[in-house]
């Protein structure tokens, strides 16, 4: 029988192995998607800048940090980190165009000419 999903226990779970080991890049990671899916912000902001940090080069890492800072209205900010996304090789244009994280960078004529330079997946 699978576990029910129950992201308090995983938030718990994951910051004790955090505490053991602070550069854990795929914990650190985990929990910053858990802290925005249950509405903590601030804490997946956080862990998307510590994720950056320890993983530099990743255009992920660069895109969940450009989706927490547009949660939080820090539009050019998220602009930023979204282009570097883009520099690493991001390059999902229809998730990006599409996820409700950077719904408040849509209108923005930057974020449409990043969609522009970014392929059609085939």
């Amino acid at each position: 029988m699978a576990r029910k999903e129950d992201p308090a226990f995983d938030i718990t779970f994951y910051e004790s192995v955090l505490r053991r080991d602070p550069r854990y890049a795929d914990v650190v990671e985990i929990l910053g998607g858990l802290y925005t899916k249950t509405g903590r912000i601030a804490d997946g902001l956080r862990m998307d800048r510590k994720l950056v940090k320890l993983r530099p080069g990743n255009a992920t890492a660069h895109y969940n940090l450009a989706c927490s800072l547009a949660l939080v209205k820090r539009k050019a900010d998220a602009l930023r980190a979204l282009r570097r996304a883009i520099e690493l090789g991001y390059d999902d244009r229809e998730w990006m165009a599409e996820d409700p994280d950077l719904a408040g960078l849509k209108k923005s004529a930057v974020f449409q000419s990043m969609l522009k330079e970014l392929k059609p997946q085939s």
